[in-house]
């Protein structure tokens, strides 16, 4: 019987491996082409892997939970027919390192060791920090060499901590757990509170730390009524995410009103036949996105990342769209070159992104590469907010929640007291490369492309 090696596909440029959360497909069970067979998670992204052959599942060669390297074998399909004529088929749809290893004849008998032994990179040669030789050939991945950076852990400190990967490798997870223990093991026992009656104590969970946080030693007082719930994989991300930013930038948040009454009437106008049309409901959402493309194209300087003591402005002006999931976790799919599509083509964008981000079934490319973020606070009622910048981003626009308000508008008879679709709209930015006259500038502009919106636009 042919054979087909299902491998770790290549997840992103700066992903290594990835984490098989859950088989949606059993040993046995027939497969078709394009099926999903099982779901994987990464720092950035949940995605599903489809199978690119049809068959039987025969063999399963990694458990849910397991960490696997990018190009390892990680499950085999049985073809039926002659073996030496998919042989090459096989091997021309993998393209991974193991394309020059034969397809087993029989199923496997029992669990190989993790075949990361086989994709292991060579012993790595560059110093961890700047000037620093290393000392031996122990392999280090780019993301510990970047942590290690981060926490100003030198080569020969790293070289001590124990390893719980392939041959001793020094793991993400290992080194995480020894910054912990590091900034806990200088705290005096004596800061530790004194138990209060009938008071229990939470520790800190050292075990799974949240990346970029500072961890201290302090007892945390709950009754017995209390409910503790474990942070999840993307909640423990977005924390790290949140702290790391709040680390690097400092945060200014600008705020102003627009009156939006122009527009609000021209959806209520358009949305019905928009949807008998195609199929889609009309938000705001690709309004605020249009009208950050707009003012981005006025002011670039707020379309930056910083390297340093480099600011780099980006050409491209790649909105990045927080979307709240049911668990109340966060994914920022991306809306690219925003600024060359119309409102219909944005809004196509922003539903698809939407419906997919909430389903996991995001490619991991669709939530990076974006200079610039919206958050849509209004959606859920509230007025106004102060976002956290997605870093390397240098900005982020917060719109709050539309509400009917008297307000003096100018008319050629004179001021007059008018009740009006009223929102607050709020940037916040980095204070390093974005002053308060710049953010200042951005937002008004956008109030000047939404309160003169074009309602004769073709949808």
């Amino acid at each position: 019987m042919a054979k087909f090696e299902i491998v770790m596909p290549k997840l992103g440029e700066s992903i290594i491996e990835a984490t098989i959360t859950k088989w949606l497909k059993k040993e046995g069970d027939s497969v078709k082409e394009d099926e999903s067979i099982l779901e994987i998670a990464t720092d950035k992204v949940d995605s599903e892997i489809p199978s690119p052959v049809e068959g039987t599942l025969v063999k399963v060669l990694f458990n849910e939970g397991d960490v696997v390297a990018i190009g390892t074998v990680i499950a085999i399909i049985d073809l039926g027919g002659e073996a030496d004529a998919v042989k090459s088929k096989g091997t021309e749809k993998t393209k991974t390192k193991t394309e020059a290893k034969p397809a087993p004849a029989e199923p496997v008998s029992e669990k190989p060791q993790p075949v990361t032994e086989k994709v292991a990179p060579e012993p790595v040669q560059e110093p961890l920090n700047d000037n620093e030789p290393v000392g031996s050939d122990r392999f280090y991945s780019p993301l510990v060499k970047n942590i290690a950076k981060q926490e100003n852990i030198s080569s020969q400190e790293l070289e001590h901590i124990p390893g719980t990967g392939s041959e001793g490798r020094l793991t993400k997870q290992d080194l995480l757990n020894y910054i912990a223990t590091r900034a806990t093991a200088s705290i005096p026992t004596s800061s530790i509170q004194s138990p209060i009656p009938n008071t229990q104590y939470l520790t800190p969970n050292t075990q799974h730390p949240i990346p970029g946080a500072q961890h201290t030693q302090s007892s945390i007082p709950f009754t017995g009524e209390d409910q503790v719930i474990e942070m999840d994989r993307v909640r423990q991300l977005i924390a790290g995410h949140m702290v790391k930013s709040v680390q690097t930038s400092p945060h200014v948040t600008s705020f102003v009103e627009v009156d939006m009454t122009k527009i609000v009437t021209w959806r209520d106008q358009h949305k019905d036949d928009f949807f008998k049309r195609q199929g889609l409901k009309l938000t705001f959402t690709p309004v605020f996105i249009e009208a950050i493309a707009k003012a981005v194209r006025d002011y670039p300087q707020v379309n930056a990342s910083v390297d340093g003591t480099r600011v780099l402005i980006h050409k491209d002006i790649n909105v990045g769209m927080a979307v709240s999931l049911p668990n109340f976790n966060l994914i920022v799919p991306v809306i690219r070159n925003a600024d060359q599509k119309n409102l219909f083509g944005i809004q196509r964008d922003v539903t698809d992104l939407a419906e997919r981000t909430r389903a996991s079934k995001l490619k991991p490319d669709e939530i990076t590469g974006g200079t610039i973020s919206l958050t849509n606070l209004g959606s859920f009622g509230t007025l106004a907010g102060t976002p956290i910048i997605n870093q390397p981003q240098t900005a982020i626009v917060a719109v709050g929640s539309i509400k009917k308000r008297p307000v003096v508008v100018e008319t050629p008879s004179g001021d007059a007291i008018m009740i009006r679709h009223m929102m607050i709209l709020s940037i916040t930015y980095d204070h390093r490369v974005i002053d308060g006259a710049l953010g200042g500038l951005f937002l008004n502009k956008m109030v000047f492309y939404l309160e003169n919106f074009d309602t004769n636009q073709n949808l």
